[in-house]
């Protein structure tokens, strides 16, 4: 906690998906554009020993596209459905790894270094196609008795109304994040598979990082090594099948190395609240990781004592399952932010 086989796709369709214009970049900063390729990506896995395919100092801004499925999860070309180009490239000359996120980067930031934190604004997030997928597994999701099959399912994206319809044709709304983002894992973990969010943050799949929010990422190797991907147009609390509507976004970051934080974990906030993670496989212990920090922050936050803050929390924490379906789980605890301002 803080101290202190389709045609390819017509780039016109990139929209922006949040309201209003995309703030202004810090004084100084630069801004560079990080496109998906077999050469700027990496597939199922993260890895400390991975070299950074861009350079920006603290401060700088970055478009990083992504693009997110395996060659199965793609729509038959009947469909109706248009697929990026540089989705097929990356199929055709990227090896995978372990895992199956399809992860843009690693981006170094000058002046990370460990027991930093890496303070990761998400600016703005951008649809790059028509289309998201979802699947299923024999024993995963939440429910693996009930569904001992697998099953998959495309669904139509409308940047315009800003919707996902659904195969029996009903619309939902959309609100796009990025379940991964992360900075690479301790070097002495090695490679480490893509499923499972940890301490340098990865498959977090936290639904309220939506553009406007910020993400704090714990640095454990030089220049932090910042990758993202795995875009999500919608997604409840929980991922109870086991993915959300899958696609693929580009997304408008600022990078801040911040040497007067430190962290455990990931942390973060939204426009209208802060949020305490906890990340293991049981879900009780996440639950406690999540809450011990939140009481930790109120209590520095307003100036009272832990135990004056748990009875706080008990009024006016809200504890959510960010995912019970990536082997490591996550809960995320949130409080207002108008709760604990100061002054």
């Amino acid at each position: 906690m803080p101290r202190g086989t389709g045609a390819p796709m017509r780039e016109t369709y990139l929209m922006n998906t949040t309201p209003g214009s995309i703030p202004p970049a810090l004084p100084g900063a630069r801004s560079h554009h990080l496109k998906a390729s077999p050469e700027t990506a990496h597939w199922g896995f993260f890895d400390a020993a991975l070299k950074p395919v861009l350079e920006v100092a603290s401060g700088d801004r970055v478009t990083i596209d992504c693009v997110s499925g395996n060659p199965e999860d793609l729509p038959a070309k009947d469909a109706g459905f248009t697929v990026l180009a540089d989705h097929l490239e990356i199929h055709a000359r990227l090896p995978k790894g372990s895992g199956n996120h399809i992860l843009t980067g690693p981006v170094h930031v000058a002046g990370a270094r460990p027991g930093h934190v890496l303070e990761v604004r998400i600016q703005a997030i951008h649809l790059r196609q028509d289309w998201g997928w979802n699947i299923f597994r024999a024993l995963m999701g939440t429910l693996p008795a009930e569904f001992p099959y697998f099953d998959r399912m495309h669904v139509r994206l409308n940047a315009d109304r800003m919707t996902a319809t659904m195969p029996w044709g009903q619309e939902i709304p959309i609100h796009p994040f990025f379940g991964q983002l992360a900075v690479a894992p301790r070097p002495e973990y090695g490679r480490q598979n893509s499923k499972e969010p940890r301490e340098f943050g990865g498959n977090i799949d936290n639904k309220e990082l939506v553009a406007g929010s910020t993400i704090y990422l714990p640095v454990w190797t030089e220049g932090a090594l910042f990758s993202t991907g795995d875009g999500h147009a919608a997604q409840g609390d929980g991922e109870v099948c086991g993915t959300a509507i899958e696609t693929s976004l580009s997304g408008v970051f600022d990078f801040i190395v911040r040497e007067d934080l430190s962290a455990r974990l990931p942390f973060a906030e939204s426009p209208t609240h802060y949020i305490t993670m906890g990340l293991h496989t049981d879900l009780d212990d996440a639950t406690e990781q999540a809450l011990s920090q939140m009481v930790d922050f109120i209590a520095m936050r307003i100036g009272i004592t832990r135990a004056e803050a748990y009875h706080f929390a008990s009024f006016v924490v809200d504890l959510h399952i960010t995912q019970t379906v990536n082997n490591v789980k996550g809960v995320h605890a949130m409080i207002a932010k108008s709760l604990v301002a100061k002054g």
